[in-house]
């Protein structure tokens, strides 16, 4: 799967005081995103315990365009934009089709850690197979547009 996708609907212990989803629901669903999108292509929580590696983060970034509110169904889409030989950049994108805007755009560099030591580790080629890299952001955008 190129570009995962999942609906999130706006519930109301997402909202913050400005009356809009919170900053930190964006990180958490970029978590989840990315957790959920590896799990489909065969790299669940458990692989990676069982091999002794995982992801830890080295950076987020969120551009954020418009509110998303209260009720709101969003369709949030995750993407490998780059993988090399220890890290992975991720993006998301958060799309609501009700008016077909675009209401954050975000990314994360994911690094591969051996997880007894820390430090970053070389993927290995059956992870590195298990996803297709997305380059063109605007295909992502045609995808959800239909």
């Amino acid at each position: 799967m190129r570009i995962f996708t999942q609906e999130i609907i706006v519930a109301p212990q997402h909202i913050d005081i400005q009356n809009r989803v919170s900053n930190l629901c964006y990180v958490q669903w970029m978590q989840d995103l990315a957790i959920n999108h590896s799990t489909v292509q065969g790299w669940g929580v458990e692989r990676y315990d069982a091999e002794g590696h995982g992801w830890g983060v080295r950076q987020h970034t969120i551009t954020y365009k418009r509110p998303a509110l209260a009720g709101d169904v969003i369709t949030a889409a995750t993407w490998v934009a780059e993988l090399a030989s220890r890290q992975s950049l991720r993006r998301y994108l958060f799309w609501r089709a009700a008016d077909r805007s675009v209401l954050a755009e975000a990314a994360t560099v994911w690094i591969y850690i051996d997880m007894a030591t820390g430090r970053p580790s070389r993927l290995p080629a059956s992870l590195q197979s298990a996803f297709e890299v997305v380059e063109d952001d605007k295909e992502v955008l045609q995808f959800l547009q239909g």
